[in-house]
């Protein structure tokens, strides 16, 4: 199953899951993003104003409250001496004082969480919606090398990723980096040695961070590759599930996936383990400053150098000195996760992209549907050219087959034909205007198709043929469904044409659902159809039903028809017999089977088992 790709919506294969780069340029990722977040400034500058402001608050209130505690020893040390008591009064006042800053600094520190929950929720809206916009203009040879776990996972984990690190690590920076000058500067007032003391943590504890930082990044990046593999294996295995049960490979299937999954689990769990051993660390190392400062803050006190207020305010200093140093340690963990996060999301969002519109775009209305094929040259690797020199003028209103042994290259025409490839050499053309000089949303406008691989989405049912023209009537819609051949299924529904479908639905057969995008196909009225194998998930009697509504569908409109059963092209005006890559004949049925080549061994061998069957 590792090597099965689910064909893509053309009838390409994928090439397997490319290994994924993670966070290799840290900087250059966290500047990649931050100037993403550039048009959120002045929300930012509010936060950042905000989360100060707080953080400055909360940082004053042991100063003042080690003043009253002064006050109480002073007072207790008059009472003693006779000299005095305690000014309760006073004390009330320090402690109100406090109180005001505490609920201060708390109404700030809201303000800023708000602001930041909400630069953060957008940030990720935006870039779910860039993302979007991308898909929409990638390539196809995007998505054929690439599988669809992966594609998602870039919209979903990447970006939630750096929505919650975005979140806890903004502002966490903002307030440690803050609380840690500030507490600085506040121990300092009070005593420079004691500060000296309490600084001998910090190159002990940026020698902590510089290793586990250097670990734990590698591991970050190992969960975000995994975590992309293990989804492109759910995916492959929930999407071909009925194939691996015919096939027995439940048990090959499990064993693939216990290993991608036993590959994530130890890169989280080393990526956590050391992401969580760095607070119970950083707080050993703090609680040994902590000893050291008490020790030398009783001698200071018995000389008499300063006040017992001082040091019981010193001592919440020294606690709020090495919390900012352990949250900072936590944040590194963050950024580096939203780093790995951040550098697929952009390497996403600058794949290279199609030329979407062209400088004065020939316009679609009023041409009609002939189409030439000039001396086409194409390969999917420039390399390496499958079709070597194709020409053929087609006209308004003829049908074209295309036939040919499966790898053929059948599907290549076609996406040359709606510019999901450019030619390599030569050109093709619509109405004699060559298709590069068409807007590729114009050029595709001009195209019905009806694929091999059927696609509803969950929605009524006339929803989905609707999709075909979103300002049809409904009278159109039931018009369409009866040219199809589906009107009556869909009226022994519950519900008739406004019954939900989705992925449980379980009375909707692939033929039926086949019926329904032919529907689609009709109501869109298209000048150009491509029928890829439109009736092979259908039944004998279904397929004749479908082949007289397609026949009336395809009068007075171009039409190219991808076909393995030859006896349902017999009257097409040209068919075109590709092998290898390249087309080898053409001509009508009966001047082909004339010549006795390859398209004459084709139709016979299928006759041939016709007959035996």
């Amino acid at each position: 199953m590792s090597e099965q790709r689910r064909r893509g919506p053309m009838g390409g294969r994928g090439h397997g899951m490319r290994p994924v780069e993670k966070a290799k340029d840290f900087k250059g990722a966290m500047i990649k993003l931050f100037r993403y977040m550039g048009r959120y400034k002045i929300r930012f500058a509010i936060m950042f104003v905000f989360a100060v402001a707080g953080t400055i608050f909360t940082i004053v209130g042991p100063k003042i409250l080690g003043k009253a505690t002064t006050e109480v020893f002073n007072g207790l040390l008059a009472k003693i001496n006779g000299t005095g008591g305690i000014d309760f009064a006073k004390i009330v006042t320090i402690l109100l004082w406090t109180l005001g800053l505490y609920v201060l600094s708390a109404c700030f520190t809201y303000v800023q969480s708000y602001v930041m929950t909400g630069i953060s929720n957008d940030v990720s809206y935006s870039l779910r919606k860039d993302i979007s916009k991308k898909m929409n203009r990638l390539p196809l040879n995007y998505y054929e090398s690439r599988t669809t776990g992966e594609i998602l996972s870039r919209v979903t984990n990447d970006v939630d990723t750096l929505q919650m690190s975005l979140n806890q690590s903004m502002t966490q920076l903002i307030t440690s980096v803050t609380t840690l000058i500030g507490v600085l500067v506040m121990m300092l007032s009070i005593n420079v040695w004691m500060t000296l003391v309490a600084l001998l943590i910090l190159p002990v504890s940026m020698v902590i961070i510089n290793m586990v930082m250097k670990r734990s990044q590698k591991y970050f990046r190992d969960q975000q590759r995994y975590l992309g593999d293990v989804n492109g294996q759910i995916e492959e295995n929930f999407g071909g599930h009925n194939v691996v049960k015919v096939f027995n490979k439940e048990n090959d299937v499990l064993d693939e996936f216990e290993k991608d999954n036993h590959k994530l689990y130890e890169s989280a769990w080393k990526s956590q383990f050391f992401s969580g051993m760095m607070m119970p660390i950083m707080q050993f190392v703090g609680n040994l400053g902590y000893v050291m400062v008490a020790l030398m803050g009783g001698i200071f006190t018995i000389k008499g150098a300063i006040e017992v207020g001082d040091i019981q305010s010193f001592f919440q200093y020294i606690r709020s000195f090495t919390q900012p140093i352990q949250q900072i340690a936590q944040v590194t963990n963050l950024l580096q996760s939203s780093a790995a996060a951040s550098e697929r999301v952009f390497e996403f969002l600058e794949e290279p992209e199609e030329d979407q519109k062209v400088e004065n775009p020939v316009d679609i209305h009023g041409l009609s549907g002939d189409v030439q094929f000039e001396h086409v040259q194409f390969g999917y690797n420039p390399d390496r050219i499958i079709i070597h020199d194709f020409s053929s003028d087609i006209k308004d209103g003829q049908k074209i087959a295309i036939v040919g042994p499966t790898g053929a290259g059948k599907t290549t025409m076609v996406k040359l034909l709606m510019r999901f490839y450019d030619v390599n050499g030569g050109a093709i053309k619509v109405d004699g205007h060559n298709i590069k000089d068409f807007n590729r949303s114009q050029l595709r406008e001009m195209f019905g198709m009806v694929l091999q691989d059927t696609w509803l989405f969950s929605g009524t049912i006339m929803e989905n043929i609707r999709y075909g023209r979103l300002d049809a009537t409904d009278e159109e819609v039931i018009a369409a469904a009866k040219a199809a051949h589906i009107h009556n299924f869909i009226m022994q529904q519950p519900g008739g044409y406004n019954m939900i479908l989705d992925e449980e639905t379980s009375n909707i057969s692939q033929g039926q659902k086949q019926l329904l995008t032919i529907a689609r196909a009709i109501l869109a009225d298209n000048k150009i159809l491509i029928l890829d194998e439109a009736t092979s998930s259908v039944d004998t009697r279904t397929e004749m039903r479908i082949q007289k509504a397609m026949d009336n569908l395809m009068k007075g409109r171009t039409s190219f028809v991808i076909a393995h059963r030859l006896s349902t092209i017999k009257d097409a005006d040209l068919i075109l017999v590709m092998k290898d890559g390249d087309i080898i004949e053409q001509g009508s049925h009966e001047e082909l089977l004339a010549k006795k080549g390859f398209y004459a061994d084709l139709y016979n061998s299928q006759f041939e088992r016709a007959e035996a069957v």
